[in-house]
């Protein structure tokens, strides 16, 4: 996959385990991408400043300061997609890092095509955001389901869908963020705002309600997914 001059993605790899960098390495090198590698926060940051990469992979368990801490520094002045790796498998770690403004987490160990697949993503999330792609401009298609933001049309199985306002604003939130999971807590902030963040039930009825409308079998839902503890993804389906 190549960046927005046409040259192969660098994804930069903050991890102090090598047996892991390597395999990083050669996974992400066989799909193309170009890799640079750090083993400590500091030596990670000092890439970063000067060389910005497309994409860091962020190892949570650094010998020399927590990534979370890496992951608040970055944020303060950086929207690169940051994929969190991490040995811990706590819910909490994953709410925590996503909240933090990790763009997804791999819990550790995880496969070759889990991990490309959550790179394209991020990938083409950061692309859209760069070129723009506000509500006014972003579309979702795939199978029969489609969602058009700039025309304010939801189509499944070749008919309209009727949407109240909220599910309306909780779709497209959704599809300007499709493939990054979305914690509970964002979801409040951003669709119902300041003072609902104790509202924890409202995502849960509301994506159901818009599972009965979009999926084939909202009981086994392929657009909507649930990430257990922590939030929804919206996916391209299977």
């Amino acid at each position: 996959m190549t960046n927005d001059q046409g040259v192969p993605s660098n994804v930069l790899v903050i991890e102090d385990d090598v047996p892991m960098r390597r395999f990083l390495r050669a996974a992400l090198e066989n799909e193309g991408y170009r890799v640079t590698e750090a083993g400590k926060a500091r030596e990670g940051m000092t890439m970063i400043l000067g060389h910005p990469p497309d994409l860091i992979l962020l190892d949570l368990g650094l010998p020399d300061a927590d990534g979370m801490t890496v992951l608040r520094r970055v944020r303060e002045w950086s929207q690169v997609p940051v994929l969190v790796l991490s040995a811990r498998g706590q819910e909490y770690d994953k709410v925590e890092a996503l909240n933090e403004g990790a763009d997804d987490y791999l819990t550790k160990p995880f496969g070759v095509p889990e991990l490309l697949a959550r790179v394209r993503v991020a990938l083409r999330h950061s692309a859209r955001i760069k070129a723009g792609a506000g509500e006014g401009a972003a579309r979702f298609e795939s199978g029969d389901l489609t969602v058009d933001l700039g025309a304010r049309r939801v189509t499944a199985k070749g008919a309209d869908v009727h949407l109240t306002r909220t599910e309306y604003r909780l779709l497209a939130l959704f599809v300007r963020n499709a493939g990054k999971v979305l914690t509970h807590r964002y979801l409040l902030q951003e669709v119902w705002g300041p003072g609902c963040e104790l509202q924890t039930h409202y995502p849960r009825m509301y994506v159901a309600a818009l599972r009965r409308k979009l999926e084939e079998d909202p009981a086994d839902p392929k657009y909507l997914l649930t990430e257990q503890g922590v939030g929804y993804r919206f996916t391209e389906g299977t």
